[in-house]
């Protein structure tokens, strides 16, 4: 049994697949795409930049982030 882990793949998350979204990107992550937050949990905006505001489309759901673009 692991410490300090939870199994985010249990865990409901906040977006889906093709959830349609106005948010503020907070930062810009090493790969240069921008990082959301809903609720916590993180959204990779690729072409986003940081104080940017857009809307996005999300493509993909991982346990612990997501994917979208920029619609």
């Amino acid at each position: 049994m692991g410490f300090g882990r939870g199994n985010f793949s249990d865990m409901p998350k906040p977006v889906k697949v093709g959830d349609e979204l106005d948010v503020t990107i907070e930062a810009v992550a090493a790969k240069g795409d921008g990082i959301a937050k809903k609720e916590g949990f993180v959204i990779f905006v690729p072409g986003a930049t940081q104080g940017e505001t857009c809307k996005i489309r999300v493509t993909q759901v991982k346990a612990s982030s997501a994917v979208a673009e920029k619609i």
